[in-house]
């Protein structure tokens, strides 16, 4: 990496000029990486692993190199490096020490202990937090899922477990759902339809799911309860997503299946602990439905999504 491209320039003196150049925008950045434009500038503040160029307006302006450098920083940071130290990472080449794991972990003992207290707020920035460092996808597989499994482990007999069950998940719902919200009034496009098949209410991977889509820009629709039979084939062609995600944490009926989805002629995915329950079932339920696709949880069905153009 050239390290001029660390160094505060001279300020662009005409931003069409610039642009013309080959220069890039924030918001085109963002694009291409995947890291939102308040990340990006929080990389910069607070630990200056992006330092772009500035128009007299103040304006950032990016180069390839930049983006290069942000994909090498998407790649420690998916190793389960903190942003903290991906700085020394990248200019000095370093090993990866052990404190890498024990920042994470401070991290969701942070959140753990505010769950079981019911502290809103605490959990709520504490997250804030994480989220305008990491994209979704790095704070899920680390942070999130890691998270929601040590809960899991707790609240094995534990008093106050429904408690604080309800009281996580109802936060997670809402948090979700309300990014969610803000960025359907902005995109346009046919939906991804995401739907609880597992008669079970909360189920927090439902919503990872669908706070992934989200925030690759993807319109989303939740509906956090089954349909019965023929009620699918109607959302459908209300909606007219451009996929279909079933969740399911419970053993899923396959003759109820295979009549749930009769009509239903859109790429419909299948996610959540049910696919292990049943991989050989589900897996000849695919040759039957070519569109049919399965993913184990949130982080496959994302990459699935990716993989098929689908978000």
């Amino acid at each position: 990496m050239n390290a001029s491209v660390q160094a505060p320039a001279e300020p662009v003196q005409d931003m069409a000029q610039a642009l013309a150049q080959g220069w890039l925008p924030i918001r085109e950045v963002a694009r291409q990486t995947g890291v939102n434009a308040v990340t990006l500038r929080a990389w910069e503040r607070r630990y200056a692993l992006i330092v772009p160029q500035r128009t007299p307006k103040g304006h950032r302006l990016f180069c390839a190199e930049h983006v290069q450098r942000i994909h090498t920083i998407l790649t420690w940071l998916n190793r389960g490096v903190p942003v903290s130290q991906v700085k020394q990472l990248l200019d000095n080449t370093q090993a990866v020490d052990d404190s890498i794991e024990s920042e994470w972990h401070s991290l969701r003992q942070t959140l753990l202990q505010a769950i079981g207290q019911l502290a809103e707020r605490r959990v709520d920035d504490a997250f804030n937090q994480a989220m305008a460092l990491y994209p979704p996808r790095t704070l899920c597989e680390h942070l999130l899922l890691p998270l929601l499994k040590d809960l899991e482990q707790r609240w094995q007999g534990q008093f106050g477990a429904q408690m604080e069950r309800v009281f996580f998940h109802s936060w997670l719902r809402s948090k979700f759902g309300a990014r969610m919200y803000h960025n359907n009034r902005q995109l346009n496009g046919a939906p991804l339809l995401l739907i609880n098949q597992s008669d079970l209410p909360l189920e927090p991977h439902l919503w990872l799911s669908a706070w992934l889509a989200s925030s690759a820009n993807c319109p989303v629709e939740v509906f956090d309860w089954p349909l019965p039979a023929g009620e699918l084939a109607l959302a459908v062609e209300l909606l007219q997503p451009r996929a279909v995600l079933l969740y399911s944490s419970k053993s899923i009926n396959l003759a109820m299946l295979a009549k749930l989805l009769a009509g239903v002629n859109y790429p419909i995915g299948i996610a959540g602990p049910v696919v292990c329950i049943r991989p050989a079932e589900l897996s000849v339920l695919t040759h039957d439905i070519p569109a049919l696709f399965l993913a184990e949880d949130p982080l496959s069905a994302h990459l699935t999504l990716i993989q098929r153009g689908l978000i």
